[in-house]
């Protein structure tokens, strides 16, 4: 399938490494430009070279603290004079901290705050004016999402937020020939998942192999999702082949979640 990828001027953030790499990559390799973000130079230079060399692409990368909206804003602008606009978002950012209600303190509910559903609402303030019709917008939240875990308070809260301004989003920017989808990652092998397979096995007193294997059993398909994986559904919901798709949620878990 062409998905119609070719030429279009991409953004995605948090993209020095886990899922956002995976997008870029994915992207870059269905020829668009891609602009990447991440508060750590090294990292996002770095990734942009390895994105590049791998698809022939052209990759940008710019330094941007999602948890600052003024980052955000200078990203956003940035990253549309150097493509000469923006065609594609994905207001990716890294996750809050484990732990459940009784854990977290007031410094680490405003932390998830700022790194979580600020930084999707500012991401969203300052790409708008960037997008036109036949743009799209794919935000990337958790299971989470839809089905809080205790130990993943934070996450449960604020990217529940994110879905809603999503769905809210795909509603007001419809007349304008925007659309704005929901992407859900199940257990997918990431840095990400890994430490937080590391801290629920310190909490339980095991290892992180035993923590992994029982996860995976609760898994119809049996395993951890591959980020290519995810990152092809995310190419998908941002290309032309689903151009009559928008308000839409799609889980990409290897069928964990079993809600209706």
């Amino acid at each position: 399938m062409d998905l119609g990828l070719s030429g279009k001027r991409a953004l995605v953030g948090a993209a020095s490494t886990g899922l956002g790499f995976a997008i870029a990559m994915e992207l870059a390799g269905e020829g668009c430009q891609v602009t990447i973000g991440s508060r750590h130079a090294d990292r996002i230079n770095a990734a942009a070279t390895s994105i590049a060399e791998a698809t022939g692409a052209t990759v940008r990368a710019l330094v941007c603290d999602v948890t600052v909206d003024d980052s955000i804003r200078s990203f956003v602008d940035d990253a549309a004079e150097l493509m000469g606009g923006i065609d594609l978002v994905v207001p990716n950012a890294g996750g809050p901290p484990y732990g459940t209600f009784a854990d977290l303190s007031t410094e680490q509910w405003e932390q998830g705050y700022r790194l979580t559903l600020a930084s999707a609402v500012s991401f969203s303030r300052h790409a708008r004016p960037r997008l036109g019709a036949g743009g799209a917008m794919l935000f990337m939240t958790s299971v989470s999402s839809r089905e809080p875990i205790g130990t993943l308070f934070l996450s449960s809260v604020y990217r529940a937020g994110v879905a809603a301004l999503s769905k809210a989003l795909a509603t007001e920017w419809a007349p304008a020939g925007i659309r704005v989808n929901h992407l859900i990652p199940g257990r997918i092998s990431t840095e990400r998942v890994a430490s937080l397979d590391e801290e629920t096995a310190r909490r339980r007193g095991v290892d992180a192999a035993e923590v992994r294997r029982t996860s995976e059993a609760a898994i119809p398909l049996g395993r951890y999702g591959k980020p290519a994986e995810y990152a092809r559904a995310a190419a998908f919901l941002l290309s032309d082949a689903a151009s009559y798709i928008t308000g839409a949620t799609l889980q990409v878990d290897g069928g964990m979640l079993h809600g209706i």
